[in-house]
């Protein structure tokens, strides 16, 4: 794809996000899995019922710009999901592993926060007014999810992980 205009470059990072999304989607699930605090599982699950949503709000933006729903690959979140992947095959305590995961996760969601607050931005710039709301919501949705693992690593994770094993 050539970068020829604003526009150009918005579908371009529109498409990388839908692709983004899908990825995660796969990951939240195993990432829940390999949690073992309740409290992180829980995130991690509710943020996947989230994560499904919003690929449908996506998909609602493709249709409104009368574009065809579809990715381009993300070697961004790929990475970012590998060292993911990386932290839930790494043997150690539990504790130290959801604190790892939380900064995986939160990794995630500001990648996730950057692209749509670009998004937002350009769909401003560009006009595209009835996009602008549908884009908000998920971007308020990362700020939120982000938020919440902060607080579990700061009120319960991280400091269970302090503690040395015995």
């Amino acid at each position: 794809m050539k970068l020829h205009s604003l526009q150009d470059l918005f579908v371009a990072e529109l498409r990388d996000i839908y692709d983004s999304e899908k990825q995660l989607i796969k990951a939240l699930g195993k990432m829940a899995r390999a949690a073992t605090a309740p409290e992180l599982q829980s995130a991690f699950e509710e943020h996947l019922a989230e994560t499904k949503m919003q690929v449908q709000r996506l998909k609602a933006v493709f249709d409104r710009l009368a574009l065809r729903a579809r990715g381009h690959d993300c070697e961004a979140m790929e990475g970012l999901i590998e060292e993911a992947k990386d932290l839930i095959d790494t043997k150690g305590e539990d504790s130290v592993r959801d604190a790892g995961l939380i900064c995986a996760a939160q990794k995630v969601e500001h990648y996730e926060i950057a692209a749509y607050g670009c998004l937002v931005n350009w769909a401003n710039q560009l006009g595209f007014a009835d996009v602008v709301p549908v884009l908000e919501e998920t971007l308020a949705e990362e700020k939120a999810a982000d938020l919440k693992l902060t607080e579990l690593a700061e009120e319960l994770v991280n400091a269970e992980a302090e503690q040395p094993s015995v």
